[in-house]
């Protein structure tokens, strides 16, 4: 098996690809942000040259989207100008990039899923950062793996200081405070470890390219949040919105999901459906939450 570097290897996709790839007997070398910074040129050849990679995974990414429209040079540093700083070191090391991007290069007004030949239309700073991201990966490599995801989660988001969709749900449930979810926003939120899963049945098939690998079928954000209490056995006070009653900093996609038909086509196993995995997730998190520290 191969030499795997993986970026932004303690978030919670980033834990789930080391977990998978280690367990496809890969030698495995993982970096997070405080050993490797990737908007430093310098510090990105320094970890190519100590590991030798054959294959580097990008999991990194700067995701506070509404912060972005304040503050975008962040965004575009670590989202973009990062992925030319490692697209520039497989390049010259003839090691393959797999850079992971979001279904947020769409501006969400198709009223369907997304394919990949459909034309790219981001409608803000972390958006535009995301596809930048993806120029840079296609300019400087002539055969990288794009993959475009939507609202990942993952049992690592216990561990991280923003966490997930899923976590913050069940924290308001456990604040007992009423809870507002947007229903006239759809997107494919995707369980982490099959996203992780899924990723190395692609670099098997030696695919390259851009691939969709969202959760499934389109679903609402409250309609999603519904499915998490109950899975989570819970029934705290839950009401839809709407975008008008539920203003952000940044204008966000109404239905992003994603179409993962061409990831299919090539063979790559289907999503597990909405409610296997968040029943999955909560396996999982049960008994993370139970493990001594």
């Amino acid at each position: 098996m191969g030499r795997v570097l993986i970026f932004g290897g303690r978030g919670q996709l980033g834990v789930e690809l080391v977990r998978e790839f280690t367990a496809r007997g890969h030698s495995v070398t993982p970096f997070d942000r405080s050993q490797v910074d990737i908007t430093n040129a310098d510090a990105v050849e320094q970890a190519f040259a100590a590991s030798d990679p054959e294959i580097v995974l990008n999991a990194a990414a700067y995701n506070q989207v509404d912060v972005a429209e304040r503050e975008p040079l962040p965004a575009l540093q670590v989202n973009g100008l990062a992925v030319r700083n490692l697209a520039v070191a497989c390049r010259e090391r003839k090691a393959n990039l797999v850079h992971f991007s979001t279904d947020y290069v769409f501006d969400g007004t198709a009223g369907r899923p997304y394919t990949e030949e459909d034309d790219t239309h981001p409608i803000g700073a972390y958006a535009v950062s995301k596809l930048a991201g993806e120029l840079y990966a296609r300019a400087y490599l002539e055969h990288p793996l794009i993959l475009r995801t939507s609202g990942v989660y993952g049992p690592g988001g216990l561990d991280t200081a923003r966490g997930n969709f899923v976590e913050l749900m069940l924290r308001m449930a456990g604040n007992g405070q009423p809870i507002r979810v947007l229903n006239d926003h759809l997107a494919s939120p995707t369980y982490a470890l099959a996203l992780a899963a899924r990723t190395a049945e692609l670099i098997a098939l030696n695919a390259t390219g851009i691939f969709h690998l969202g959760g499934g079928e389109p679903i609402s954000w409250f309609d999603w949040a519904v499915k998490i209490f109950e899975a989570a056995g819970l029934k705290p006070s839950i009401t839809p919105t709407n975008e008008r009653e539920f203003r952000t900093a940044a204008r966000r996609p109404k239905f992003s999901a994603l179409s993962n038909a061409k990831a299919e086509r090539l063979g790559v196993s289907p999503m597990p459906s909405f409610d296997e995995a968040i029943q999955d997730y909560m396996r999982r998190r049960k008994r993370k939450l139970a493990a001594p520290k």
